[in-house]
């Protein structure tokens, strides 16, 4: 018997008299009153926001209460709300059912072992957005640090830079890491828009726009004189954070009739804030998404009667491309332009049919042409030793063995794969096709733990510590038949390993490879801005996978949402020489498995 899972909604107690009635013919309701579990509290004003799946499923139950409405006398507002794990016949017979369904609710391990996020602005916010007005955006350190375009991303409303900022930007600068690289990009944006402006005009604003960033429509302040604002007993007043919530608080007994937000990536300092009755907010705007289940996976369930709406017309003819032949299939339907090129499609049908297994080729309106895919899960069409054990596997092999495709993201949790199969296509285009010279795998040297100090050797010596998931898929594709012996097991991987270079990302700018298979691992770690460094190294005949978990991030003020895998996963969709596929399932082992479940 499977662990109970963890709930992810906190518990309200209900009376005796609001538990639901199970009646005979009928479903068990919710208490209208237990909505209130779907809304999430805002901290500052105390009302309900709610949050999108609650939206969602009120928007369902509109929609279910209005197909009613002729056969109900009580108006609409009294339907109850059926209870989610009630059987729900009547929705299904509902037109919005004809959508698109994901791949995640059939999967064995769904990765929805988190709470949403959901963006709550504050209080302050939402009444300057209601009435139209400007809002000042008061700065901290770790934000600059973090984007240091982010001076441009705030619309039509200024940006104020305590004076405490601009020492603290100014401690962080010496160094080669990131953090003091994006602290020098600043100094020089500020040095270049106080430059030519007089003291009257620093006093009253820089327009933000004088750089060329035009939708950067306010100004920028700075602190030009000593503000003195009571704060809290207790408060350490010497404490550089504390400063900055004295400034913010100054200018809010100045500045009556503005409103005045903080915004900072440190989570401490906005609960400060908030604690003292500082409006603060986190900085989003270099979120792709807020919600990372609505990343995009790549695969999508076709409904059962697909065919029965896109098969009048249909087009079939076969072609020989890459050595192996496939079948072509040209459809048209109210589903396509909701559709990606490069997406996979599968339909399996119950009854016994034969499933389809697609890929999208190209998209003209309403007429779409499918592609079947190659089975790699059959022996005979095995990559390196390697077979697909599962269907999106499958779907991943059918992107690492098209030369037509430059970019491949892949995605999944531990043990579903991804190294394998990167390093089985490498291995068989490189070695036995030799469509590519050699493979080059990297990696960000983030450790989860303590570091362990400078490492001896050469590069490649000071970069195999961390390419132990490598070492290990290695010895699984370097098994050949026990046949050829000690010498000939030697020399095969030896000729492997001369193939395979490893190389440290410090050293990666500037650099152009052709002809490569590169390998980025742990691609989660990465900000959007290495991201597209990494990538715009590929030159002719360079193929690039980008591989990680996004639900493991290890690097400092990155996200879920703010991470170079989730912002290039998202920008190159839809793209004909790029896919992406989330793995799902897990096949390392039924204890990896079994654990993914339960803990």
């Amino acid at each position: 018997m499977p662990l109970p899972k963890m709930p992810t909604q906190p518990a309200t107690m209900l009376l005796a008299k609001d538990y639901p009635k199970a009646e005979p013919g009928k479903s068990p309701v919710r208490p209208v009153s237990a909505q209130a579990n779907d809304d999430v509290e805002d901290l500052i004003s105390g009302q309900a926001v709610p949050t999108p799946k609650s939206r969602a499923r009120r928007k369902a139950q509109d929609t279910l209460a209005a197909a009613q409405a002729p056969a109900v006398a009580k108006p609409v507002a009294a339907v109850p709300a059926v209870a989610e794990q009630a059987p729900q016949p009547a929705r299904k017979a509902a037109p919005a059912q004809a959508k698109l369904r994901e791949t995640d609710a059939d999967q064995p391990h769904p990765a929805k072992h988190k709470p949403v996020e959901v963006t709550i602005k504050s209080s302050t916010s939402r009444k300057a957005d209601r009435s139209g007005t400007t809002k000042v955006f008061v700065l901290d350190t770790n934000v600059l640090m973090h984007d240091p375009t982010s001076l441009f991303r705030f619309e039509e409303h200024d940006v104020y830079l305590p004076m405490m900022t601009l020492e603290e930007l100014d401690n962080h600068k010496k160094g080669m890491s990131e953090v003091a690289r994006n602290a020098r990009q600043v100094s020089r944006t500020l040095d270049a828009l106080i430059a030519n402006v007089d003291d009257d005009a620093i006093e009253s604003g820089i327009p933000l726009s004088k750089l060329g960033n035009k939708d950067a429509k306010g100004r920028l302040l700075f602190q030009t004189r000593l503000n003195s604002a009571a704060l809290p007993e207790g408060l350490p007043a010497g404490k550089a954070d504390n400063q900055i919530l004295g400034v913010v608080r100054a200018l809010e007994q100045q500045t009556a009739g503005r409103a005045i937000v903080l915004v900072s990536k440190d989570i401490n300092m906005r609960i400060k804030a908030r604690a003292i009755g500082l409006p603060a907010e986190d900085y989003f705007n270099d979120h792709v998404l807020e919600d990372t289940d609505l990343l995009y996976s790549g695969i999508v369930q076709l409904p059962d009667d697909f065919w029965d709406k896109h098969g009048k017309d249909v087009e079939s003819w076969q072609e020989n491309k890459n050595g192996s032949s496939a079948t072509y299939y040209r459809v048209t339907g109210p589903l396509i332009p909701s559709l990606l090129v490069n997406q996979f499609l599968f339909l399996e049908p119950k009854d016994g049919q034969s499933p389809l297994y697609a890929q999208v080729k190209s998209i003209n309106g309403k007429t779409a042409v499918l592609q079947t895919l190659r089975d790699y899960s059959h022996n005979k069409n095995n990559v390196w030793g390697i077979t697909a054990r599962n269907r999106e596997q499958n779907f991943a092999l059918n992107l690492l063995m098209n030369p037509e495709v430059d970019f491949v993201t892949l995605l999944g949790q531990a043990g579903t794969g991804k190294t394998l199969l990167a390093l089985a296509a490498g291995l068989a285009q490189v070695l036995e096709t030799k469509l590519y010279n050699e493979i080059i795998v990297t990696r960000v040297t983030v450790p989860v733990g303590e570091d362990i100090g400078f490492l001896p050797g050469t590069e490649e010596e000071k970069m195999s510590p961390w390419m132990g998931a490598f070492d290990d898929n290695l010895e699984v594709l370097m098994k050949s038949d026990g046949d050829a012996g000690d010498w000939g097991r030697a020399a095969t991987q030896d000729l492997i390993r001369s193939r395979i270079k490893i190389k440290s990302l410090n050293f990666m700018r500037g650099r152009t490879f052709v002809n490569k298979f590169l390998i980025i691992d742990e691609a989660q770690n990465l900000t959007p801005k290495q991201m597209k460094t990494l990538v715009t190294r590929a030159g002719p005949g360079t193929k690039i996978l980008c591989l990680g978990n996004i639900a493991q991030i290890d690097t400092p003020y990155l996200t879920e949402g703010s991470s170079g895998l989730t912002y290039v996963v998202d920008r190159f969709k839809g793209w004909s020489h790029g896919g992406h596929v989330t793995l799902a399932r897990g096949e390392r082992s039924r204890l990896a498995d079994h654990a993914s479940d339960v803990l």
